[in-house]
């Protein structure tokens, strides 16, 4: 992993000539993607965001924080916040904008530590790549969890994405087993990432899977465009 996304937001929060971030998926054309939208206070947060840092309580981990602005903001009202990802970037960035808890840390690994609130924003369910991964992400999760604990998680519904066929359903391609995997492709400076996995989970794939490994799961919020905010506690 050349790190790619973590360089663009350490870059940024360095004034390191940055420039936008270009994404492209499987289903979707090349994007580009500001770096400064990562750096977002809480008043420019799309409303699912603002919601999720609103029920935050006790103690908490941010799982994929990318530039911090979450637990920053959650560190600023005075939580225990542990913000963690996969890039060391990142995670210095993160430390240079005055998170005190970092650590470069895949989820999977993650060990020893309970947390009374698991932050997953900015879809962030997906980084279990595919919907067969999702059982043993969902129970990595609870394992992580107080018995009073939530995760609070958003994604987006892409169904609308795919082009109907004369009976009114869906043209959805067959060498993937959930409309919503993709295959996700970051490019910065000229330089190009590895391409990786990532899903976009509807709320009701989202909820049969938490039952189905001992979580309740409860829609807090819809978005305006197919997104949405859920809680997951224990059964």
């Amino acid at each position: 992993m050349k790190d790619l996304f973590g360089k663009a937001i350490l870059d940024y929060q360095t004034n390191n000539s940055h420039e936008d971030l270009i994404t492209e998926t499987s289903i979707s054309e090349a994007d580009e993607m500001s770096v400064a939208y990562l750096f977002r206070s809480y008043a420019e947060m799309p409303k699912l965001e603002q919601k999720a840092l609103q029920l935050a309580k006790g103690k908490l981990l941010d799982v994929g924080c990318g530039a911090g602005s979450h637990a920053l903001y959650l560190q600023e009202k005075g939580f225990d916040v542990t913000a963690i990802d996969i890039s060391a970037n990142a995670i210095k960035a993160c430390e240079l904008r005055g998170l005190k808890k970092t650590k470069v840390q895949d989820i999977m690994q993650l060990e020893g530590e309970k947390f009374d609130t698991i932050l997953l924003l900015m879809n962030g369910a997906g980084m279990c790549g595919r919907l067969k991964n999702i059982p043993n992400f969902l129970q990595k999760l609870k394992s992580l969890l107080t018995d009073t604990g939530q995760i609070l998680v958003d994604s987006s519904d892409i169904i609308y994405m795919f082009d109907e066929d004369e009976d009114g359903g869906k043209w959805i391609p067959t060498d993937v087993d959930y409309y919503g995997e993709v295959v996700f492709d970051i490019a910065y400076k000229g330089e190009k990432e590895a391409s990786f996995d990532w899903m976009y989970i509807d709320y009701n794939t989202l909820q049969n899977a938490a039952v189905a490994n001992g979580l309740q799961c409860e829609l807090i919020l819809e978005g305006e465009h197919y997104d949405y905010l859920a809680k997951l506690t224990k059964i």
